[in-house]
């Protein structure tokens, strides 16, 4: 059962998202939006041909699409994200299939490494932001007791109100880029 909000991840769609570079680019997409492989490559430091090159691996995945619609001209290409629906991480579906379960079984521990970065990063930083920052960082934890159905229903109620912060972006000076993330595991104290 694959929640609304999730797509299926074939294996070549979850080994395109978790290359470290390519996870990179498509973080910068998603929080400053569409871009050219030359804005990318600024940004990343990297060589606009390497840029490209990946560009063209996430856009074979279907992660990403050509937002021709930007361009200047007929040269230039601007990227953007394609479906924004998170991808499930298909080890139970790939039972059987060492390929596939290697590559799933990777994938998540790639992101749980991605995301716990992202908050380490934030504590190596926090001393550069004003102290509404600090207070208004969020964390928390419960132990609930969930059938998968509420599992489910939970985390379709949580990508419905985080699609509403993300569809109204907010404006201003104090405005920050926010890296958002939860996690609902079955697990034992």
């Amino acid at each position: 059962m694959t929640p609304a909000n999730r797509r299926s991840g074939t294996p070549s769609v979850l080994a395109a998202i978790h290359h470290p570079l390519r996870r990179r680019l498509l973080d910068l997409l998603s929080a400053d939006g569409p871009a050219t492989a030359s804005r990318l490559a600024a940004e990343t430091g990297e060589l606009v041909g390497n840029i490209s090159h990946h560009l063209k691996v996430l856009a074979s995945a279907g992660v990403i699409v050509e937002a021709p619609e930007l361009a200047r001209n007929r040269r230039e290409r601007w990227w953007q994200l394609g479906d924004t629906a998170g991808y499930s991480r298909p080890v139970a579906g790939a039972a059987g299939d060492p390929a596939a379960e290697f590559v799933a079984t990777s994938a998540e521990d790639a992101n749980l490494a991605h995301q716990a970065a992202k908050v380490r990063q934030w504590f190596d930083l926090r001393d550069e932001f004003d102290e509404p920052w600090v207070r208004a960082v969020y964390a928390t934890e419960r132990w609930l007791t969930l059938t998968p159905a509420q599992l489910v229903e939970l985390s379709e109620r949580i990508e419905e109100l985080v699609r509403e912060y993300a569809s109204h972006p907010a404006v201003g000076d104090d405005a920050h880029s926010v890296f958002f993330f939860a996690h609902a595991v079955p697990a034992r104290p």
